[in-house]
């Protein structure tokens, strides 16, 4: 057991913490890439009150506001298997679900939480702008995909984008729970190298200063390409 702090095990393993980082950016990246579209889909059938998916919608974005992501993940990892017997059964498929990778829980968890955030992120920032600029749009021949692209889009992405930043983020953080999946990203590589001597005050001042870094940097990106979106504004203002 550890008596003290070791310097050289937190040197060597902060590079352990690091190398966790890849996992946790795809983590990140894939659950954006579902995530965004569908929430600016969803978040349209709420400002559109679409019948029975804008009920639907509200209570989602309830269920995962309300809720700690630990125990969704906790529902969600427990769920999945259970559902996908009951499908292999059905359809004969024979395949062994304890191998299943755990990144594929955690594209569908973290997707799903992200999602819900989202949602009310483009809801509020689509809310915006003045509803007269569709109609206007349409007197002039555009489609509704051309006036959302073209106009509305553009408008409404500079007001979420401080919104985006901090969902992005705060999904980077919310990676760090991935240890619960058994996903092999930055928390758990720096706890299993540590449970070997004791040494958690290390490792935890490791993990805290990788995360530290991968969000400043990415906050710091994404800040840059709000300034260029203001930018923008001005000039065509």
């Amino acid at each position: 057991m550890s008596t003290g702090f070791n310097e050289k095990f937190f040197i060597d393993t902060f590079f352990v913490a690091l190398s966790g980082v890849p996992i946790t950016l795809l983590v990140t990246i894939v659950a954006l890439i579902i995530a965004v579209p569908l929430s600016f889909i969803l978040a349209l059938t709420r400002i559109h009150k679409t019948p029975i998916i804008q009920r639907i919608t509200q209570v989602y974005v309830s269920f995962v506001r309300g809720t700690p992501i630990l125990i969704q993940i906790f529902i969600i990892y427990s769920s999945i298997p259970l559902i996908l017997k009951i499908i292999f059964e059905k359809y004969d498929i024979h395949m062994d679900l304890y191998k299943i990778n755990p990144i594929w829980y955690a594209f569908i968890i973290f997707s799903f939480s992200t999602t819900a955030l989202l949602i009310e992120v483009f809801r509020s920032a689509l809310s915006t702008v003045d509803k007269g600029q569709l109609e206007a749009a349409h007197s002039v021949g555009l489609t509704t995909f051309q006036a959302y692209h073209r106009i509305i889009i553009p408008q409404a992405l500079i007001v979420a984008m401080p919104n985006i930043t901090s969902t992005i983020v705060n999904l980077i953080k919310a990676t760090s729970l991935g240890y619960a999946l058994s996903l092999s990203e930055i928390t758990l590589k720096a706890k299993v190298a540590a449970n070997v001597g004791y040494n958690y005050i290390e490792a935890y001042l490791d993990i805290f200063i990788v995360y530290l870094i991968l969000c400043s940097i990415v906050e710091y990106l994404l800040k840059r390409y709000e300034r260029y979106l203001n930018k923008y504004k001005v000039a065509h203002s």
